[in-house]
């Protein structure tokens, strides 16, 4: 099986190195591409990838010219993935937030079509208020995940986590290019997920809580996702 890897990148010149570097090699060797897209970071990501594309090969680097948003960045190396013809489709943060060591792990439930996406949970893990997610964020992660639940009629434990893996059956059903291009883009990816009726599996995974995320207005936050409830309740998802 083909296997991509997509690593949305924002000002991530300091982090994405040591992110290649903790991907199991045995895990390296059986990846098609890793495709990094930079989201119109203003340090010097794009000369850092391209000294990693000479360690490692196998690296697109594809450009924004501005900052398109964290959803944007998935759609472009999505569609570079279904573009390449890979089979499975892996989000991975540049930040190092999400453990690439648990590489094989996700990707094997689709890797024994046993799953459509996979889903990387701290609330399964049991480890999001250890790995030092504040109590109040872990508080509204729950709060947030229980609406959502029932209002998509679902039974997932975090539709917060950026951790996922896609088949390609998965990405080919599922309109990613209609959703948003915001951080709120994973959540409509599962919700999506759960409307064309893909297989889900959930992985627990260990939580390690990034600075990235202090930069997001918990509150503001919290409204989008009912907002984007709302929306899916008054059809505005029906595509």
């Amino acid at each position: 099986m083909r296997i991509s890897i997509v690593i949305p990148a924002y000002e991530a010149a300091e982090t994405i190195g040591s992110v290649l570097d903790r991907i199991p090699k045995n895990f390296y060797e059986k990846t098609y591409k890793i495709i990094v897209v930079n989201d119109g970071s203003t340090d010097n990501i794009e000369s850092v990838v391209k000294k990693l594309k000479k360690k490692y090969g196998k690296i697109i680097l594809i450009n924004h010219i501005k900052n398109m948003g964290y959803g944007a960045a998935q759609k472009t190396g999505f569609n570079e993935v279904l573009r390449e013809d890979a089979d499975i489709g892996v989000l991975l943060h540049s930040d190092g937030q999400y453990a690439p060591e648990l590489l094989p792990k996700m990707v094997s439930p689709i890797e024994r079509n046993e799953a459509d996406v996979v889903l990387g949970s701290r609330i399964l893990g049991k480890s999001a208020l250890k790995g030092g997610m504040p109590l109040y964020k872990y508080l509204g992660n729950r709060f947030l995940t229980f609406i959502e639940n029932m209002a998509y009629g679902m039974k997932i434990s975090e539709f917060h986590s950026g951790y996922m893996v896609y088949s390609k059956k998965a990405l080919l059903a599922i309109p990613f290019n209609k959703l948003s291009n915001t951080y709120h883009f994973d959540g409509e990816m599962t919700m999506m997920a759960g409307k064309k009726k893909l297989r889900i599996m959930e992985i627990p995974i260990p939580t390690r809580y990034a600075e990235e995320k202090s930069h997001l207005d918990p509150i503001k936050y919290g409204f989008d996702v009912l907002k984007i409830v709302w929306k899916n309740m008054k059809g505005g998802y029906n595509f």
